[in-house]
């Protein structure tokens, strides 16, 4: 059973149910008093969406934001346009670098999650060292929205070998790859144009002469790291945000929704316009002397 379809037909009758309501309030005068169910009703055996074949094929994720350009060690280039899949623990990985990366879950459930679960967007450095790529701003998770930090371990071929849940809907993927091998294969340095690496050596000076306090070392040293492309700067981040949030808008006014929780969110609104609606209604209905004998016709 598709959970979308089952949203999509969800919301269509919390809509017609609302419609009902505001025709109800202009016919209210003439009107006893009901009983407004807003209960959706369960779904049969013989449900249209209980029909649709289970060997349909699987649907395409779609990301929220677009992935940032390439960076980082030359050598990873070679990762551009690959995916490495796992299963762990009754979940599919699926790690696509300078991409995505995605979450399938296995078994048989009437509704198993898939999803984003972040879109590449920087690096995390430490040291003059590249520790970690940082997948961001994955599918809707409460108020949250997904992300991933991706860790390497030297290894004779690549593939994920675990996944973890430190935080909600904050994962972590260990990737083992012989590209991380060389002592000096995750060095920052090497990796930036010869104009930049005379601004760190600058940077560096300045510090050396005590003329910095280390945070202010820091914030120039990130400056520099967003210059290069390594980091994404809080313009960027918030630029990107914005054009997610214009296109996922643009989506839910024509019915499309890119994640069962942003249906959720959709159908929690309508319900919350049919309690409005239900409370108007209570208040503005009828006395119920207006339906005494006083007032009935003559026989």
């Amino acid at each position: 059973m598709h959970h979308k379809s089952i949203c999509i037909f969800l919301l269509n009758l919390l809509f017609i149910n609302i419609v009902l309501l505001y025709q109800l309030q202009d016919v209210l005068a003439d009107l006893v008093e009901m009983k407004i169910v807003d209960e959706p009703s369960s779904f049969g055996i013989n449900n249209v969406y209980s029909q649709q074949s289970h060997t349909q094929p699987e649907e395409t994720l779609k990301l929220r934001v677009q992935p940032a350009n390439f960076s980082g060690p030359s050598h990873f280039q070679r990762l551009i346009g690959r995916c490495f899949s796992s299963v762990i623990r009754n979940y599919k990985y699926k790690f696509c670098p300078f991409s995505n990366v995605t979450q399938h879950e296995q078994g048989l459930h009437w509704n198993p999650y898939k999803g984003v679960l972040g879109v590449w967007q920087e690096w995390e450095i430490e040291n003059n060292t590249f520790t970690s790529m940082m997948m961001k701003d994955g599918d809707p998770c409460g108020s949250i929205f997904r992300s991933v930090k991706i860790t390497f371990m030297c290894g004779n071929h690549s593939e994920i070998v675990n996944a973890s849940e430190p935080q909600t809907c904050h994962y972590h993927l260990v990737f083992r790859t012989p590209l991380v091998c060389h002592p000096d294969s995750m060095l920052v340095y090497p990796a930036l144009s010869p104009e930049l690496q005379k601004e760190w050596d600058h940077l560096e000076h300045v510090m050396a002469r005590q003329e910095l306090t280390a945070k202010g070392y820091q914030k120039r040293l990130r400056k520099l790291f967003e210059k290069a492309g390594l980091m994404l700067s809080r313009e960027e981040h918030t630029t990107l945000l914005k054009k997610a949030e214009q296109v996922e808008k643009a989506k839910i006014s024509e019915g499309e929704f890119e994640s069962l929780d942003t249906c959720k969110v959709e159908y929690k609104k309508l319900q919350e316009r049919i309690k409005l609606l239900e409370a108007q209604l209570t208040f503005e209905g009828p006395d119920e002397n207006d339906f005494s004998d006083d007032h009935l016709p003559d026989k």
